[in-house]
């Protein structure tokens, strides 16, 4: 999968880190563009390819009274104002089979959630619309088995196909991430590194997830020096009043220096 051949999609030839960021949900309409706008101000002087992403639901709570969204359409709408306002593409995560057709109207890239990329269906109904698949590596699941999961989506006759690796479950209450799996599953389709729900701490007592954000550079430099084709990254102006993952998320102050320091440590990669 070339990235020139994502809609509206820049920077392609500057051999730099890809990005998908944006905040964990579709809060509304003034948000995601204000957000949208901070974010491609600092990408496009950077010479990032950038996706702006956003959830149109969570469907993944841990509890029945968490924010799930502010109805499909209006967050889908969204997000393509969202396309169409900055001329950006965009990425949201499905959930049932009948969402892949719905969403694929409004973005150009559909996410299969971690949780599910096992789930058959799912994934073909996803590769079908020809948009592009990023495949979310479960946390239960090893690199190697992603290869399965890239082989549904070629099979469905989709070769556009990416794995996010997101952590890997350590006990109970943390995600680690394993390095050795970034080169792995290279071999089998473009790469990208979840920063922040790698550092994220889930089940804890109060059914509210948990993070570490302190070490979101941390783990976005180990993964560029370890040559990931593209970063996710979670960004809000005010994460503690998040309606979703506001643990985890990088406040969008931060982002700049923070993707400054990662294509320097790119650029140097790129020269050895």
């Amino acid at each position: 999968m070339n990235l020139q051949d994502i809609p509206k999609i820049k920077h392609t030839n500057s051999n730099n880190f890809f990005l998908l960021c944006g905040p964990c949900a579709i809060e509304g309409e003034d948000m995601a563009l204000r957000i949208a706008e901070k974010v491609i101000s600092i990408t496009d002087k950077l010479e990032i390819p950038y996706i702006f992403k956003g959830s149109f639901k969570k469907a993944n709570r841990s509890r029945i009274d968490s924010f799930t969204g502010i109805g499909d359409e209006n967050a889908l709408k969204t997000l393509k104002k969202v396309s169409d306002t900055f001329d950006v593409p965009t990425v949201t995560d499905i959930h049932e089979v009948l969402d892949a057709a719905l969403a694929a109207q409004y973005v150009d890239v559909l996410q299969i959630p971690a949780f599910l990329v096992r789930q058959t269906d799912l994934v073909v109904a996803a590769a079908k619309t020809g948009k592009v698949v990023n495949l979310k590596k479960g946390q239960f699941m090893s690199p190697e088995a992603m290869k399965h999961a890239v082989q549904k989506v070629k099979d469905a006759g989709n070769n556009n196909a990416w794995i996010t690796d997101r952590g890997t479950m350590f006990g109970y209450q943390d995600m680690i991430v394993d390095f050795r799996g970034i080169p792995t599953m290279r071999v089998f389709a473009p790469t990208v590194l979840d920063v922040t729900h790698s550092l994220q701490q889930p089940n804890q007592t109060s059914g509210v997830t948990g993070g570490r954000p302190d070490m979101i550079e941390t783990i976005a430099r180990a993964g560029i020096v370890n040559n990931v084709d593209g970063l996710f990254i979670e960004t809000h102006f005010d994460p503690a009043n998040a309606k979703s993952d506001g643990a985890n998320m990088l406040h969008l102050d931060h982002l700049e220096n923070l993707l400054s320091n990662l294509t320097s440590i790119r650029k140097t990669i790129n020269s050895l």
